[in-house]
């Protein structure tokens, strides 16, 4: 909970940024690529598909892609061109102008991660990092990094979900607002 509450006091305005960033990517048509390695891959996909599928409401299916969730695709790319390419050759493969990134990394030094948000930051998309305390590389190689303050990796990854949770409710809020004729872009 204390981080929870820290995050909330540190973050807020780049929650708030990057929820803008989302809410502009689905507006315009383009998707969303998220990835990470483990718990944090796992992350990517719960949070591409609450955007896919549902987030509480009733709305369209929103273009989000979590990397890695395909193995077969995973385990070629990593036999053919090595581990640190499997994110890199997802984003190079899928990410077209217009596009966010949003890579996860508790330590924000995982090589194929910052590999794949150096293919995004050449092919131009806005790169969102969410990452601990420190933010490691990936802080320095990203268009916007959320840092969690904590240095504990199941704390960290407690937040990068609710971080998720919250761009969700922003996105679903916006749309909402749309069909209603009275928000972005209506």
């Amino acid at each position: 909970m204390r981080v929870k509450q820290a995050l909330i006091e540190s973050c807020a305005p780049d929650i708030a940024q990057a929820a803008d960033a989302a809410v502009a990517t689905f507006l315009r048509g383009n998707k969303v690529i998220l990835f990470g390695n483990g718990g944090s891959a796992s992350d990517a996909l719960h949070i591409a598909c609450e955007w896919v599928g549902r987030f509480v409401g009733d709305r369209q299916a929103l273009p989000a892609i979590a990397l890695g969730a395909n193995p077969a695709e995973l385990t070629s790319i990593a036999n053919d061109y090595g581990y640190d390419h499997v994110f890199a050759r997802g984003v190079e493969a899928h990410g077209q102008s217009g596009d966010l990134v949003i890579a996860l990394s508790t330590s924000g030094n995982s090589p194929n991660v910052l590999a794949a948000v150096e293919t995004a930051r050449a092919r131009g998309l806005f790169t969102i990092g969410l990452t601990g305390r420190g933010g490691g590389e990936l802080a320095g190689a990203v268009d916007l990094a959320i840092r969690v303050p904590s240095d504990e990796t199941p704390r960290i990854q407690e937040a990068h979900i609710s971080i998720g949770h919250a761009l969700c409710d922003v996105v679903d809020a916006a749309l909402q607002d749309r069909a209603d004729g009275s928000g972005p872009g209506a």
